[in-house]
Order: C-alpha cells, then structure tokens, then sequence
C-alpha cells in the first residue's frame, strides 16, 4: 500500500514538473493574462458613463483639448458633395443621327397619309395611330387636324422647325432623368413663340414622338468630383478652453463629448460579455498559430525556457500599450525592440510570427488606426533583418540597427501621411511630430534591446552571441584564474579555440560557441592542476602520478569534466556551456593508464570499461569539433621534433580512432564536415609546430625571478606529495563506506 501511494506520489511529480505540462500552464496563464489586459482599458477602469449613455458626473476640462466633430464634418461633406452636379458624357452609338433619322420617318408617313385619296376622318385616325396615341382630347385632335390639312408650305415649314428644336436640344444634351421630370418643359422652351399655337403644339407632338437621351451620367468622373470636394472640407473642430464645462451630470453625452473625454484621460468605453469573449476568441487563435507553427516548424523553441520568454515579453508589450493615455501617440510603443529581442533569443522566423501576432491583438482590441500597424509591421520587419546582420563582437552595431529602423519608420510615417491626406489641407506640424516620433521610436528601441539583453540572459539562462563574446573576454574570472593557476591548460584551451573556430566556420557551425566552449573545457582541471602534464611542465615538477596506480591516476583525470560542471555552476557559466564541458571526452578511454594498468596487473584482472571516462558524448557539431581539437593538439603537441608528414597522419589517426570508438555517433557531423575539420587542423597545425630557442637551463629559477606567486619548487613538490596522500585516504575511505 504504501509502496502504490509512493509510486503515485512520484509520478504526480513527475507529472508537475513535466515540460508538457509547464508549457500548458505557461500557455493557458497567456490567455488569460492577454485577455484581461486587453480587456482592461473598457472594464477595469470606472467608466463615468452608464448604459444609456448619460454622465453620472460633472466635467470640467482640465486643461486645453480639441477634438473633431465628426457628426458636423460629416455632414459638412454631405452638404458639399450634394452640391455637384452629375458629369455627362455623350451615349455611343450615334444616338442623334437615329433620333433625327426617326423625325424624318415620321415626317415622312405623315405626307403619304395626306396624299392618301381617303376621307379626313381615316386621315386623322391614321396620324393618331401614328402616335401610338390611346387617349384622344382636344390637343391630340387638334394636331392631327393640323397635320393632314395644313398647306404644304405650313407643313414643309412644320418639318423644318422640328428638326431645329430637335438639334438644339441634342445639342445641349439631355439625359434619362432629365426626360422623366421634365420633357415638355425641355422641348417647349426650344420653340419660337411667335409660331402659332397649333404650330407650336405641333412641334412638340412630333419632337416628343423621338426624343431620346444622347446624354449619360459618368460615374467615375461625378465621384472623383464628388471625392475632391469632400477632401477640401476641413474638419469641424470644437475646443474646450480649461474649466470649460465638457459634460454636465445626466447629460447624454454626444461623440465630441466622448473624444473629448478621452483627451481628458476619461473611459467612456464599455465592454459586455460579447465583447470579452470575442477578445478571448482571437487571443485563443493567435497562441494556436504560435504554438502550431513552433511545434511542426521549430521544436526547438517550445523547450524551456523560450516559451516562458516568448510569453514575458510579448505581455509586457500588452501593458505598455494597455497603460498607454488614449492622448499618447502609439508611436512611443516600442515594438521594434521586442522584434529585436526575440530574433536575438530564438530566430527570425519566430521573431516575425510573434510580433505580427501581437500587432494584430493590440490593433484589433484597442482599435488602432491602420496606419500604426503599418508603420510598427514593416519596422519589426527591418528590426528582424538587421538584428540578424550586426556583429556581435561591437553592441553598438544594436544601436546603429535601431537607427535604421528608425529611419524607416520616419519614411513609412511620410507615405501614411501623404497617402491620407491632400496638398492644400496637410498638416506639416503634425506630420513632422510623427516623423521624429517614429524615428525615435526605433533608436530607443536599440537602446532598450542592448540594455535588457544581459537581464534575460541572466534570468532565462539563454546564451546569445552577445553572452558569447563576454565570456570570450579573457579576464573572466574562471579563465583569469586558469591563466595563473594552470598555465599550462590555459595555453592549451588558446590552442584548441583557434582549431575549433576555424574548423567551425569551415563546415557552417557557430564559430563564437566553439570559441567560447574552448576557452572553457578544461576549468575542471583547476581543481588539480598539477596533476596535468600541461601544468607538471610549466612548473618544472615531478610527475605526481608516478607515486599513484594506475586506477588512481585515472580517477583523478577522469573528474576533470565533472569538476568543471561544478565549477561552470559555481561562476554562473550559461548551461549551453556545461554541455561541452561534459561532453568533449564523451566515453573515450584513458589509453595511457590503461596500458600501464595491463602491464602492471595483468589483462585478466583489467576491464576496458573501467578506464573510459563516464561522460555523454558530443551531441552538436561544435562539441564534436572540441572533442577531436582537443584530441588532436595534446597528441601532435607530444610528438617530438614533428615534420609535415607526422602532424597530419597524426590528425588522420586520432579523428579515425574517434570513429571506430563511436564517440561521434551521436553528433550530425557527416563525412564531409569531418574531411572538412580535418584539412583546417592540418593547416592550422602546420604552423604551429616550430623550433624554439631555450633561453634558460633551470625554469625554476627563472619562475622565482618572475615572482610567479612565490612559489619554488621544493613548495611544488611538498603540494603534490600531500596531495596524493589525501587522495589516497579518500578513496580508501570510499572503498571502506561502500
């Protein structure tokens, strides 16, 4: 039974403690954090307006504001758009040649019923018809009397003011509308009125009979009269000196009251239900496509820490917006620097995502004005490319990014205003206030990426390339420390971060995260140092393993790594940092000790296993390339008086033993990227392999004439002995405890 509550106790830990589970919980705390923020400036804040839009309260404006009154503006602008008459445009088609064609025909059938040898009656029943005429009264009677009767001279003379009036109207235009409302007035306007009255009544009948609009509405032209009419018209402004009364208690309060609170620092917003799950709704898709695209396009960033960090900073940014007065331009808003940020921590790809989704909740919740998204979205995207260009090594490169991406968002700024308003009603003031605002934004947000990158270095533990190069710096204390107490280690870490740095350039790996790791690999040996024979040299010293077995002596190289972990822990080293430490041995055997240990006991009582080191191997390229430099500069360092030819087969020989040992089976280097390391460490070995001239006999005393620390040698060798036999009592006491 206990042992059942035990094993449950432990995987409900194991359960808590999962990185699956944190990251829900990361995620789930996200939605609610941003909807709340987003939510909070309708709800958080008292609102002095109640549900029917009447002042709870009196207001006085405390200082100047001015505002627009949209209702009047906008029927300014209907006002003067009203006034603009429709532009015409001529029908196609010929459309006067057919209507004067048709008055001719008509003419025409009217002569050949007057030649007709019929009574008046047919004749007159026949010109009516003519007019499709289906009520009869005096007009119609009288006309077609005129018609059939007149003398031939009336009638020629009928034909030709017809077609007159006719042309004149063509020729001014007439359109459909202007047949429905007013025909008759249009054609009688046109007729002499020195003709008689059945002549006139005449003219009429028949122009009445083919008129035709030749005329039509251009509608694009009549809008872009229309659309530069209502671009001239300046906005009604209504100002509020300070203690003029803005709003009195149970006033309804009108659109320029609400602007007008706004200014004054007021929440005249409101919030339902709906409306908060609808933030809550595009708050959910926004975290799904984050958390969608990492997981099928970039795992590596939903491991801890970067979805806590992803999370941090994008709240932040929600909270500076959200506390930001609604009188404050958002151009202070320092997006660019959150672009910046999250290219430096995880990639660009990333970087875009995020901050675009972020763009998107603050423009949708707090209803920001196009223009801002654009001016903020194509800054993040200049923010991205040159934060991935600046050289790590020079932060004001961060700085000097900043100012490009202000510069671009001035210019962007520029084109926003130009496109959205008119030469003759810009505002220079305005438009250059904006300018500057954007430029500075971007500035500032270099300065703030290059002040904060050490703070969630610190916190989250992430090594950027700007981490990289401070622990390059050699008078860090661990490599300050490894300079003075193992100088002989020192030296060799110099040698072994040259051939890491090259050769991981030479195959496409990060050559500041070889560099670094190089400097570094070897601090475990701090713990001993004269226990190497890089530092037994330097000072001059007897071997203190010739007073040690073999099993011994292998213990003690063997705990270097492991050491070095604790030390790496112990100065705060960024745990990218342990893993090279751990793994630039992976499990390779100790040949040395050994060989020795066969000699002296025999290959019956000795197990291979019990002389390999007890390490994981390189699981990235650059620990690869730090296991085989490391390898390869203490073997061609041994070699004695050394040619060309005995340094590379000495490469070739140790990168081969590698391989066979599998202690690169777990790393993604390939056959080429090793031909590659291969020719950088021949090349680069070459030149290093010299004669140099012996200055002095006795090292020594040339150590004691330098005052290195005022240690002499007889000191040295006392260190050592009570050094071994210390070692010796501890692991008796392990054997005796166990």
């Amino acid at each position: 039974m206990i042992k059942n509550i035990a094993i449950l106790i432990s995987k409900i830990k194991n359960l808590f403690y999962s990185e699956k589970f944190v990251n829900r919980l990361i995620l789930f705390a996200s939605l609610l954090i941003f909807t709340f923020l987003l939510s909070s400036r309708h709800f958080l804040f008292h609102t002095i307006i109640d549900d029917n839009d009447v002042s709870r309260i009196n207001v006085t404006a405390s200082k100047k504001v001015e505002v627009e009154d949209s209702d009047k503006t906008r029927a300014k602008k209907k006002y003067e758009s009203l006034k603009i008459k429709p532009v015409l445009k001529p029908i196609p088609d010929n459309v006067n040649i057919s209507i004067r064609t048709e008055l001719g025909e008509t003419l025409n059938s009217i002569q050949q019923i007057r030649d007709l040898q019929i009574d008046n009656s047919e004749k007159r029943k026949r010109i009516i018809n003519l007019f499709d005429i289906k009520e009869q009264n005096y007009f119609v009677n009288l006309v077609a009397d005129y018609l059939y009767m007149s003398s031939e001279a009336d009638f020629s003379k009928l034909a030709t003011n017809s077609l007159g009036v006719l042309n004149r109207i063509l020729k001014k235009g007439i359109t459909e509308a202007d047949l429905l409302e007013n025909k008759d007035e249009i054609i009688d306007k046109q007729i002499n009125n020195s003709f008689s009255k059945t002549h006139r009544i005449a003219i009429s009948f028949l122009v009445k009979k083919v008129l035709e609009p030749n005329m039509e509405e251009d509608k694009t032209a009549t809008e872009l009269a229309v659309q530069k009419v209502v671009s001239e018209v300046k906005p009604v402004i209504v100002t509020f000196e300070k203690g003029d009364m803005v709003v009195s208690a149970g006033e309804r309060v009108k659109e320029v009251q609400k602007k007008a609170l706004k200014k004054l620092g007021y929440n005249v917003n409101r919030l339902d239900l709906t409306g908060i799950t609808g933030i809550l709704s595009l708050v959910g898709l926004c975290l799904f496509i984050t958390v969608y695209y990492l997981k099928n396009s970039e795992s590596c960033f939903l491991k801890s820490p970067y979805p806590g960090l992803i999370a941090l900073l994008a709240i932040v940014i929600n909270i500076f917006a959200v506390a930001l007065p609604e009188d404050v331009y958002p151009y202070v808003i320092p997006i660019p620097a959150i672009a910046m940020l999250l290219t430096i921590f995880t990639s660009s790809r990333v970087a875009l995502l995020v901050t675009m989704l972020i763009l998107v909740m603050l423009g949708v919740s707090l209803q920001y004005p196009l223009e801002y998204i654009f001016v903020f979205l194509l800054g993040a995207i200049i923010a991205i490319f040159t934060s991935n260009s600046v050289n790590y090594y020079r932060r004001m490169d961060m700085v000097r990014a900043g100012f490009d991406v202000g510069l671009i968002q001035m210019f962007v700024v520029l084109v926003m205003f130009l496109l959205q308003n008119n030469t003759e009603n810009i505002d220079l003031k305005l438009m250059v206030m904006k300018m500057f605002m954007g430029f500075g934004n971007g500035l500032l947000s270099g300065i703030i990426t290059l002040g904060i990158l050490p703070l969630i270095e610190s916190t989250f533990k992430i090594i950027t390339p700007y981490g990289l190069a401070e622990l390059a710096d050699h008078n860090q204390a661990l490599l300050r420390r490894l300079q003075f107490e193992a100088p002989g280690t020192y030296h060799h870490s110099l040698m072994v971060s040259n051939l890491c740095e090259a050769a991981a350039e030479a195959i496409g790996a990060n050559p500041i995260m070889a560099r670094v790791a190089a400097f570094y690999h070897d601090i475990g040996k701090l713990k001993r140092p004269l226990f190497f024979i890089e530092n037994q040299s330097y000072f001059g010293i007897e071997n203190p393993h010739e007073k040690l077995t073999s099993r011994l002596s292998k213990m003690v190289i063997t705990a270097h790594p492991k050491d070095g972990v604790e030390l790496a822990k112990e100065y705060g080293l960024p745990p990218v940092v342990h893993q090279f430490i751990i793994q630039h041995h992976g499990d390779s055997l100790v040949a040395y000790f050994y060989r020795q240990a066969l000699e002296s006991e025999g290959s019956e009582n000795i197990l291979e296993e019990q002389f390999r080191y007890s390490c994981p191997k390189p699981s990235s390229k650059e620990a690869a390339i730090l296991m085989l430099a490391d390898s390869v500069e203490s073997a061609v360092r041994s070699l004695k008086n050394p040619d060309q030819e005995m340094v590379d087969e000495m490469i070739d020989k140790i990168i081969r033993e590698k391989l066979v040992d599998n202690q690169l089976s777990e790393s993604p280097l390939t056959q080429k990227d090793l031909k590659a390391v291969s020719s950088v460490f021949k090349r680069s070995l070459r030149g290093m392999q010299h004669r140099r001239v012996k200055y002095h006999e006795d090292i020594l005393e040339e150590l004691n004439k330098k005052n290195f620390n005022g240690i002499k040698q007889a000191q040295f060798q006392n260190e050592i002995e009570s050094k071994v036999i210390k070692l010796k009592e501890s692991i008796e006491e392990n054997k005796s405890e166990g």
